[in-house]
């Protein structure tokens, strides 16, 4: 077992424990990849925050967490409300994760879980899958 998957082991095991499928683990030129299928939006969020309990803020930069959605999962349509532009979608809850797509000024996405008073996770009508402001998120 290398040092980062003894550092992430803990995340691993939660996913198993949570009921993932899916989970591949690999490393590759000093990053620890992480790629599984998740239930709910809520074990998405549960193993969000034990990667920032393992590394705060995510400052290592020694993982990347690929986690899809069950499209079984329960959910809840929401609109984007945003001024005028698109909504970003992340790859995790913070400003500092990178932008996995768009979800278009007033179109509709579904909320998958609400990861915290500011974030949720949604899926966009072409079934990208992130984290955007809930302050962009009106109920229908």
């Amino acid at each position: 077992m290398s040092t980062l998957e003894e550092k992430y082991a803990e995340l691993v095991s939660a996913a198993n424990i949570h009921g993932a499928t899916n989970v591949a683990v690999r490393a590759q030129d000093n990053i620890l990849y992480i790629d599984a299928d998740v239930p709910t939006g809520e074990v998405k969020d549960t193993l969000w925050a034990a990667y920032d309990k393992i590394d705060p803020d995510f400052r290592s930069g020694d993982l990347v967490l690929n986690l899809t959605v069950s499209p079984a999962a329960p959910s809840t349509q929401l609109k984007v409300t945003t001024e005028s532009s698109n909504l970003n979608i992340r790859k995790g809850p913070g400003t500092d994760q990178p932008i996995l797509g768009k979800a278009a000024h007033h179109s509709e996405v579904t909320l998958l879980s609400k990861y915290n008073g500011e974030w949720a996770l949604i899926r966009n009508d072409g079934g990208v899958e992130g984290y955007c402001s809930l302050k962009y998120l009106t109920p229908i």
